[in-house]
């Protein structure tokens, strides 16, 4: 509960008093539900007011003005520090107040979620403001793509050393939830975060299927499958028996036909602002000319699609056993799928789940 000061203080001014107390409810309420992370520097000596109209500029707080009596009232204008600040428009502006008067040891958390592909996470770390010059998203995108390990340690990533001539890291940028200092980080900062988690989570959940025998597939060729098992799979206990199709196929020398394939390929739509094309029809397959388009080339494609999580990663290598080798999804928006054996049974099961798809 806010506590205002005695009638007629010259501090807060009567008008500002009278505000606040008409718009006590609104202290507590997040200018939006937005859970953006927002970089906000307070320069040394800059006024409450000024403060707060930069909040609201940000969309940080909706009402600079009760901003400024919530802080005159409390006797907390002079305890709002200068530095940077990790806020979020999902904060209440009594939350905003205070944070801001503790600006030691500020960090950005950022979560990059499973089945994000290269361009996403980058533009994700642009939007948070996480790099110390305005360039840096840049400057990850652009080593990530080119699997340039320049600033890094090679010797921390041995799994690297076998990666294809030309290869990217994606798929290797491990989507998890990471704590970045607020006072700027460099692409090299976070390309080492994500490889180090890789390193930590994936490696040894690999060499371990790979010394058992349960996997012939080396981790470049996991990592790629997993990476489409996480753009397919959209109910997590589906991943073995999805990730077993894909394997089942590959055994018998089918194409994989896999949909996220074509929509890697396709890239980013303007039209849109899609990365992922929804949907993708059936004719504009065959005009997609790219070694990721697995309904024109066999086998895998080339590298991962995607940053696949450990689920993705260990259906491939423990995947279902069964014998399908086709699966459609149920039309009730469930993200099941319905799987088949035979062609004409896939074609069957087609014509009942999307009848006027």
């Amino acid at each position: 509960m806010f506590v205002l000061v005695v009638a007629g203080c010259t501090r807060t001014g009567p008008g500002l008093e009278v505000y606040l107390r008409t718009n006590a409810a609104e202290v507590d309420k997040p200018a939006s539900v937005d859970t953006r992370p927002v970089k906000f520097v307070v320069e040394p000596g800059t006024p409450a007011r000024v403060i707060g109209q930069q909040l609201e500029q940000a969309g940080l707080i909706r009402d600079a003005t009760l901003f400024e009596a919530y802080v005159r009232a409390n006797e907390l204008d002079y305890r709002l520090e200068a530095g940077t600040f990790v806020l979020s428009p999902s904060m209440s502006l009594r939350e905003v107040v205070a944070a801001l008067q503790n600006a030691q040891a500020a960090s950005i958390t950022l979560t990059i979620p499973e089945g994000w592909r290269l361009e996403q996470t980058a533009e994700y770390l642009a939007q948070a403001g996480i790099f110390a010059t305005p360039d840096g998203a840049d400057a990850y995108r652009i080593q990530a793509a080119n699997g340039d390990l320049t600033g890094l340690d090679p010797t921390r990533y041995p799994f690297l050393q076998d990666l294809p001539a030309g290869a990217s890291l994606e798929g290797y940028l491990f989507p998890d939830t990471y704590q970045i200092p607020a006072d700027g980080a460099t692409a090299t900062d976070v390309l080492a975060r994500q490889l180090d988690i890789f390193a930590q989570r994936v490696v040894p959940l690999f060499e371990e299927a790979a010394a058992s025998g349960v996997t012939a597939l080396n981790l470049h060729q996991v990592v790629t499958l997993a990476s489409i098992v996480e753009r397919e799979a959209v109910v997590p206990e589906e991943r073995p028996a999805i990730a077993a199709v894909y394997l089942n196929r590959l055994a018998q020398g089918i194409k994989l036909e896999a949909d996220p394939t074509v929509q890697y390929a396709m890239g980013y739509q303007p039209a849109t602002g899609q990365w992922w094309k929804t949907p993708v029809f059936l004719e504009e397959y065959g005009s997609v000319d790219s070694p990721y388009n697995t309904y024109l080339y066999g086998g895998l494609p080339p590298g991962p699609i995607a940053a696949p999580g450990v689920s993705s990663i260990r259906s491939v290598l423990y995947p279902e056993p069964h014998a399908y080798l086709y699966f459609v999804a149920l039309p009730d928006g469930s993200g099941r799928h319905v799987f088949a054996e035979t062609f004409e049974a896939h074609q069957e099961n087609v014509r009942r789940y999307q009848q006027g798809q």
